[in-house]
């Protein structure tokens, strides 16, 4: 609750000193690299990917970027996932977010900028084969936390971010936590 708190503070603060700035949309794609931490879950990477659109509003030093992105996340299940879980036969799971990032641009030059902000992901889809004896395994939302980079090339951005999740996703009600953690790489343009 006080990281929801102190995201809104830091937007409403960054946005008061935006009034009369530049406004600038633009679509995006990439790939993730992603994975869900806790017992059930084998401990490494797998690639997904994104594609959604921005908006740029700013000035020369700072700027919100609010974006919106449709975000598939793979990943594998450990060994012990039906012991923990009580689901069986389950293996790999592919999940897909509508993620919301509102991102606050410091530039650091002419083109590049430091990311940093809240991100929200709302569960669109899960694996079929999660939906067992009635039960969704995953909660429907997501709260997690970003940082990268980007290059602005005129009207090109290339960008890097981390996002950590801070949403425990486990809804069995089981002890075992889930927080999905990502690595972002993509490209985008400026119409």
């Amino acid at each position: 609750m006080k990281t929801k708190l102190l995201s809104i503070v830091i937007l409403l603060f960054v946005s008061s000193s935006l009034f009369s700035q530049a406004l600038t949309f633009g679509i995006k794609a990439g790939a993730n690299m992603g994975k869900i931490n806790g017992q059930s879950f084998k401990n490494e990477y797998n690639l997904g990917y994104h594609v959604g659109a921005f908006a740029t509003i700013g000035g020369k030093k700072w700027a919100i970027q609010p974006e919106v992105l449709f975000n598939q996340v793979n990943t594998d299940t450990a060994t012990s996932f039906s012991d923990i879980t009580g689901l069986h036969n389950v293996g790999k799971i592919q999940l897909h977010y509508l993620s919301i990032p509102i991102m606050i641009n410091y530039n650091i030059s002419n083109i590049l900028s430091l990311q940093f902000g809240p991100q929200f992901g709302i569960l669109m889809d899960k694996s079929k084969n999660l939906v067992q004896n009635g039960k969704d395994a995953f909660k429907s939302g997501n709260f997690s936390l970003a940082g990268g980079l980007q290059l602005n090339l005129l009207k090109f951005r290339v960008y890097g971010r981390y996002i950590g999740g801070l949403t425990n996703l486990n809804n069995l009600g089981n002890n075992d936590t889930w927080k999905a953690n990502m690595i972002q790489i993509g490209v985008g343009l400026a119409l």
